[in-house]
């Protein structure tokens, strides 16, 4: 493997409480709640009507006419991303060799939207009446495929599908892909919305999503009245590079270096064994060559539900001692977003590094006791030096991600 580093020169945020990073980071040191009641579609019928939607955000605003009839709405968050982090890294993938870029993203639903619309035609109109473009704008791929033909990135392509961990895996993917010479660049992270009718059912059938009416109480990670997540829609598109590389292209923006990761999974509920989350953040620790007193702040998954909020809680304290380490949870603003919600975790963890700032978790009032030894960041945004943060991801039916991002030198 190559001794450079894989480095982040750009980012491109879509988030229901801000629309591009600069946006979402102000947003997000003001503890701007952007969770409501959906309006993409009519859900007044169902159990749950709360959602992290951004309505700030229209592809057709920033893609051409072609390429919104072809795509899900999922996807038109990855190639509008991407054109932003592209922009942000100061890359014209012209003057790269195409083999020498690749696409990584993760997916949890795929494009949810473009497929039920195009079910709802077959069943009342015919199948004559079907895009042919339902053959792929479906698929859990599509983000990945889209964003490579758009920008001739002709080297390693791929998806990762772990629901929340997945965006921390997809990101590694990439690191991997970096640090073993396969490409020069990557671009990776992902974009997920789920909000549309056949998505919600899903949503509905799922006990871990909130049944609250109220925005505020909705999504309360390790507080005592915690009862699930609320959905939410977005994500962030990471530009990743060979450091080497990136200095010889001049130098220029760079959010800090992609340090370590680890996953693991979870043996099965009735086998005792209990959660092996504690194992993952060590060893992307110790992949990362770091202690536990040199991280200065923890982006929890803060998953909502007292059993799973517990867990998390046994297993920092586990590492880090009572009150060890600074933890925070913006999500709280604007919802889980699956296959988007590590990415953009890595994304504030970056911004925290450059600003100097942890953000806060909003609506957490009173931590359940069990939670208790937690040194939460809470109301207000928490000025403190920021070099190495650890981003924690866990996905539905055992999976564990964390990943370790670092300050690099100019």
């Amino acid at each position: 493997m190559t001794a450079s580093p894989a480095v982040v020169t750009g980012l491109g945020v879509i988030a229901a409480n801000g629309v591009g990073a600069e946006e979402y980071w102000e947003a997000s040191l003001a503890g701007k709640n952007a969770i409501g009641e959906v309006s993409a579609f009519d859900s007044s019928s169902y159990p749950i009507r709360l959602a992290g939607e951004a309505r700030d955000f229209t592809g057709a605003d920033h893609l051409p006419s072609r390429l919104t009839k072809q795509t899900d709405r999922a996807t038109q968050m990855s190639l509008v991303a991407t054109e932003w982090a592209l922009a942000d890294a100061g890359v014209e993938p012209e003057t790269f060799r195409d083999y020498d870029m690749g696409v990584v993203t993760s997916s949890a639903a795929g494009g949810y939207g473009f497929g039920q619309a195009e079910l709802q035609k077959l069943w009342g109109q015919g199948s004559e009446f079907v895009s042919v473009y339902q053959s792929y704008a479906w698929f859990y791929a599509v983000n990945t495929g889209q964003v490579s033909i758009r920008h001739g990135m002709r080297g390693s392509n791929s998806v990762l599908v772990g629901e929340q961990a997945g965006g921390l895996d997809a990101v590694a993917h990439a690191r991997r892909n970096i640090r073993n010479d396969a490409a020069t660049l990557m671009v990776t992270g992902g974009t997920e919305t789920t909000l549309c009718p056949w998505g919600w059912v899903a949503h509905v059938a799922d006990s871990r999503v909130s049944r609250k009416s109220q925005a505020h109480e909705a999504y309360l990670p390790f507080d005592v009245e915690a009862s699930g997540h609320v959905p939410g829609e977005g994500g962030a598109i990471l530009i990743t590079e060979n450091a080497d590389t990136w200095r010889a292209r001049g130098g220029g923006n760079v959010y800090g270096e992609l340090a370590g990761h680890a996953s693991t999974f979870d043996p099965p509920p009735e086998s005792g064994r209990g959660s092996t989350l504690d194992r993952a953040v060590l060893n992307a620790l110790a992949d990362a060559g770091v202690t536990p007193d040199e991280v200065d702040v923890v982006f929890a998954d803060a998953a909502g539900l007292p059993e799973l909020d517990a867990a998390e809680a046994r297993a920092l304290t586990k590492i880090f001692g009572p009150s060890g380490v600074p933890v925070t949870a913006p999500k709280t603003m604007f919802g889980r977003l699956y296959g988007g919600g590590g990415p953009l975790d890595l994304a504030t963890a970056l911004l925290s590094i450059r600003h100097d700032t942890i953000p806060p978790t909003t609506n957490t009032q009173v931590r359940a006791a069990d939670c208790a030894s937690l040194d939460l960041v809470l109301g207000e945004p928490r000025r403190s030096e920021v070099r190495t943060a650890l981003v924690i991801a866990r996905g539905y039916g055992g999976f564990n991600a964390a990943t370790v991002v670092r300050d690099h030198p100019h």
